[in-house]
Order: C-alpha cells, then sequence, then structure tokens
C-alpha cells in the first residue's frame, strides 16, 4: 500500500469482518414504513446475531407498530475513519410483542454493556419493569464495505 495506507484495506467485508465491525457500538439507523407509506428513519442500538439484526423498542414507539404492520425494512451501520459500513434490506420478524422479562432481556443487557460500557446496566436496570418489543431483522440484502476508495463498479 506504501503511501496509501490512509486508505486502509478496501473491499467488502467478510464473515468475520461484519461480525466483528457489528459487535462495536456503532449506531444503527432503521428505516420503516409508516401507516401512509412514507419512510420512517430511526437510530437504535442492534445486535448481529446468527445472520440476522436484533432490535428492541419501547412499548409506545412508532417505528415497532410500524415493522408489526409493514416488515420490510432497512437497517444501516457506519463508521467515521475507515469508513467500514453494513447496509441491508431486511423482513422484520416480531418475535414478542410489548412485554416485560421477556427473551429481549438478556439482548438489552448486552448492547447496554455495549453501547455504554460499564455503566450500561446502571441505565437499563430502573427500566427493565417497561414493556418493550423483540424483532429479528433477516436480511433479504445484505452489502458492505470498508475503506477509502470507490468499488469497481463505480469507476
Amino acid at each position: 500500500m506504501g503511501e496509501e495506507s490512509w486508505r486502509g484495506q478496501v473491499g467488502r467485508m467478510g464473515e468475520d469482518e461484519i461480525s466483528a465491525f457489528l459487535a462495536e457500538p456503532q449506531i444503527a439507523r432503521l428505516a420503516c414504513i409508516d401507516e401512509e407509506g412514507w419512510p420512517y428513519v430511526v437510530p437504535c442500538w442492534q445486535e448481529w446475531e446468527g445472520g440476522s439484526f436484533w432490535v428492541i423498542s419501547r412499548e409506545k414507539s412508532a417505528w415497532a407498530r410500524y415493522l408489526a404492520d409493514e416488515p420490510r425494512c432497512a437497517i444501516s451501520i457506519d463508521e467515521e475513519g475507515a469508513q467500514r459500513k453494513v447496509v441491508a434490506q431486511c423482513t422484520a420478524h416480531l418475535v414478542e410483542e410489548p412485554n416485560t422479562g421477556g427473551q429481549w432481556v438478556p439482548i438489552a443487557e448486552r448492547m447496554s454493556l455495549r453501547y455504554l460500557g460499564e455503566n450500561g446496566p446502571k441505565y437499563l436496570e430502573p427500566t427493565l419493569g417497561k414493556p418493550r418489543w423483540l424483532f429479528r431483522l433477516e436480511p433479504v440484502k445484505l452489502q458492505t464495505w470498508q475503506g477509502v476508495d470507490w468499488a469497481t463498479r463505480y469507476k
């Protein structure tokens, strides 16, 4: 690479690179369709496991209802610097309607530690009694990129 080392590794990410990147505390942007057919984008935490994204929503969040009504959605996770990104079109699967003490709790615990560090549980614990939705977003199409350069198809 020599003089071009500032570009970083360029190209698609492998499975291990995707998993490592998605295990970092990068905020996701989730796109869904509202009740009037308009795009609705919201930042959220995500967990990548078993080839799917897991997202948790508060009981009264608009986007949970949108996903429940229309499962077609998209998610984007990116960063500055090495410019890694994962973009996926997904089908949302409603795993749990709003509840307390459900499958979402251990996922939320892991997310709180990843996104907030050692103080994550201090943030989460007082709200465990608040009902949450749990969705699994299954990628239909997944694209990745890393590095500072153009993909060959654009050159």
